[in-house]
């Protein structure tokens, strides 16, 4: 009960604690400036640690023996990775182009539309009553499918930014922050059933969410620590984000749900692809940002929760009207068919 607790807790106040992080991290590190450029090396270890443990927590979590249900709903599957590897890209980059010139922040905005869903998309599939299955489904295909999207994704921008693309190093970060935690993950899993079984281990799993969170948080903090002078002197620049973050977050939500009744999608399969296309992983973004890129590149990765959570949670709130909506969809079809 403590575990869920802190869990509900920490998931609950994910934007005060983000906000806080941010404000302590330039707070404490504008005048520590010396002693962070004297200890990088020390900062650089923190900031790798925290970066496994935002991804390792989430594998333990994930069954990656639910992949083979994926075929029961290809039709939402398909959707969800073309909204999350082809429409969020292809948006991000015309969003990019319009309103952010500095081409550091812009990496960092295009490389947040290219990783894959948020493992919170669940949760509020969950609370909106979505198709569970298929939002946990997506998560994990959206996981193994952007180890290929990513890299490529990132190549092309950095070409059209006129900067050196870190192909290699993003794929060995791509090895380090997905591939290794989600074996470790995965065999955690199996060795906690074997040795607690699963009603104990289901006991244990709110730990898990929680650890990841608390790492997020810490990653963050580090971020904005680590480049505090620069945020201070070129604060305009990351408060210019809201615009973009915001239309991205905006739009997309817009553009699927109109897309999606178009098609005929009920309802609970909706809920649970809007919000996996639209609910980026910050912390796989931050850690990409952090060992492929610069700590500048994770800054936009840092402050889109603010945005992220203030829509979604807007987007929750309006699901008995979108549930009128989609079902409405379906009274008008059938009565057709009945005449």
């Amino acid at each position: 009960m403590r575990l869920r607790s802190l869990k509900n807790h920490l998931s609950k106040y994910l934007l005060l604690y983000v906000i806080a992080c941010m404000g302590i991290g330039v707070g404490a590190g504008y005048p520590a400036a010396g002693y962070v450029t004297a200890h990088k090396g020390v900062f650089t270890s923190l900031t790798t640690v925290a970066v496994f443990f935002i991804i390792y927590p989430m594998m333990v979590n994930l069954k990656l023996d639910s992949l083979r249900l994926a075929a029961k709903n290809w039709r939402g599957i398909l959707l969800a990775l073309a909204y999350n590897f082809l429409l969020a890209p292809l948006f991000g980059y015309l969003l990019a182009r319009g309103f952010l010139h500095d081409q550091q922040l812009a990496m960092g905005f295009l490389l947040v539309m290219v990783v894959p869903c948020s493992s919170m998309s669940i949760g509020y599939t969950g609370l909106a009553e979505g198709n569970v299955e298929l939002a946990t489904v997506v998560m994990a295909v959206s996981f193994i499918f952007s180890i290929f999207a990513v890299p490529a994704w990132m190549s092309l921008f950095a070409a059209q930014y006129h900067m050196p693309s870190p192909t290699w190093i993003l794929i060995k970060s791509m090895l380090t922050v997905l591939i290794a935690p989600m074996i470790a993950g995965y065999l955690t899993r199996i060795g906690l059933i074997k040795r607690l079984g699963e009603r104990r281990f289901m006991q244990l799993l709110p730990l898990f969410p929680s650890l990841s969170l608390i790492a997020m948080y810490g990653i963050v903090f580090l971020i904005f620590f680590m480049k505090a002078p620069l945020i201070v002197h070129k604060w305009e620049l990351v408060a210019w984000l809201t615009i973009p973050n915001t239309l991205f977050m905006g739009v997309t939500l817009l553009l699927i749900t109109w897309i999606d009744r178009l098609i005929h999608l009920s309802y609970e399969d909706h809920m649970a692809i809007v919000f996996a296309s639209t609910g980026k992983n910050n912390g796989t973004a931050i850690a990409l940002a952090t060992m492929a890129f610069s700590p500048l590149v994770a800054i936009p990765a840092a402050t889109l929760p603010i945005f992220q959570i203030l829509l979604m949670v807007t987007y929750l709130k309006a699901a008995p009207r979108l549930r009128r909506y989609f079902s409405g969809k379906r009274r008008a079809e059938a009565e057709v068919n009945d005449v």
